[in-house]
């Protein structure tokens, strides 16, 4: 075999089909490598929020499996409900754990709020309507947060459910609950109906005369009825919300009577 050589006919042929076709430079990426662009993280729409309160609440609540699967499971069982709602036919499922993170932003800024409007409800002004009410929550939420209070929609789906009505109250503490009791409870005492001993009394000292029993009875129960009025108008003027189990039953009661 003969030596081979850097001049011989076979080496420049091949140098030559090697560097025949031109190199594009632009396709190459020289001392770099592809850099994938990121995900664009899809907002949550106020009609995903509704969906995914409303599977929380109905997944939380469910006897049979609310306290005994794993935390896991818990939330598979939410993104299925949230994914598989008519009402959000069109758009794009979320994960599961889209789906928790999410709920626990949802969760952290009502519970947040609810403070801020019970606030505003025990600073609410003569004369001021719910709108006033909202607007100083708004305004509460903002200078102890530093910032503003976007998800009055998830918070006007939850204010009525047992969990967040509770921790509102609950902000008050066990004083000021005491403090409203305290406050209530002498003023039904002070217009509290004669009782069924005083209406024997009265009988047996006018016992001679029946006529003057029949008016007493009369005085007495006219006493009877515009006592409970004055309760009822009371207990009517207050909150609804701010009343006790027995200040809602004596008022249910009042209003049966009174029909």
């Amino acid at each position: 075999m003969e030596p081979f050589s850097l001049d011989s006919p076979g080496f420049m042929n091949l140098l030559s089909s090697q560097t025949s076709q031109p190199i594009d430079v632009g396709s190459i990426g020289v001392g770099s490598s592809t850099v994938p662009k990121p995900v664009e993280r899809k907002k949550w729409t106020t009609q995903e929020d509704i969906v995914l309160i409303s599977a929380w609440l109905n997944t939380s609540k469910d006897p049979i499996v609310s306290n005994q699967q794993k935390l896991g499971s818990f939330w598979n069982r939410i993104a299925e409900y949230f994914n598989s709602s008519p009402q959000l036919s069109g758009y794009a499922p979320r994960e599961w754990s889209q789906c928790k993170q999410r709920w626990g932003r949802v969760n952290e800024q009502v519970c947040k709020f609810v403070g801020s409007y019970e606030t505003a409800l025990k600073e609410q002004a003569s004369g001021q309507n719910e709108n006033d009410v909202m607007k100083s929550a708004h305004d509460i939420f903002f200078n102890d947060y530093q910032l503003k209070f976007t998800l009055e929609h998830a918070w006007r789906e939850l204010r009525f459910d047992q969990k967040w009505r509770s921790n509102s109250v609950s902000r008050d503490g066990p004083k000021e609950k005491r403090k409203e009791a305290a406050e209530t409870e002498p003023e039904l005492e002070e217009v509290r109906p004669p009782g069924i001993k005083a209406s024997k009394a009265a009988k047996r000292k006018k016992h001679g005369n029946e006529a003057a029993l029949d008016q007493i009875e009369s005085i007495l129960a006219k006493k009877t009825i515009i006592s409970n009025r004055k309760i009822l108008d009371r207990l009517l003027g207050k909150n609804a919300d701010t009343l006790s189990d027995q200040e809602r039953t004596l008022k249910n009661k009042l209003i049966s009577e009174m029909l």
